[in-house]
């Protein structure tokens, strides 16, 4: 049986590239393989950024090449845009499910309840105040050793 895939898109700062590369590994310990983000996958996962005025741009323009690819992938959004405007995110055609800062490294637990029916993106994300998790779960993602 052929594993499903993943691609990663990341836009922003140093810390949204390493918190990408904590997601892929999450997937790949999930049993997916990792592909190109130029490729076809059966899920892609953009990590966004709001400094800029063109987040949103951006994002709707990533979303659609991505599916101009792969039709039927799912989409996943996640980053500083999704915690900021998680429902315009949603409204996006094409965006399954948009995860804030505290449910972003909770992925997994969501990817296999994804549906193309449901017509909008999933939203999960609470308020930033709420996130108390953050840094304890990326630090046990990208750090190895005994804590």
């Amino acid at each position: 049986m052929t594993p499903r895939t993943v691609a990663f898109h990341t836009l922003g700062c140093k810390l949204n590239y390493s918190e990408t590369s904590a997601l892929a590994r999450l997937f790949e310990e999930g049993g997916y393989a990792p592909v190109s983000f130029g490729g076809e996958a059966d899920i892609y996962v953009i990590n966004t950024c709001s400094v800029t005025e063109q987040a949103d741009k951006e994002c709707k323009k990533i979303v659609r090449a991505a599916l101009r690819r792969q039709p039927d992938a799912f989409v996943v959004v996640t980053g500083c845009y999704a915690q900021l405007k998680p429902t315009e995110i949603a409204e996006i055609p094409g965006v399954d499910l948009v995860l804030g800062a505290g449910e972003k490294f909770r992925i997994m637990e969501y990817v296999d309840d994804l549906s193309k029916a449901q017509g909008k993106g999933m939203v999960h994300a609470g308020e930033v105040r709420d996130v108390n998790v953050f840094a304890l779960l990326f630090l046990l993602a990208t750090v190895p050793g005994p804590f």
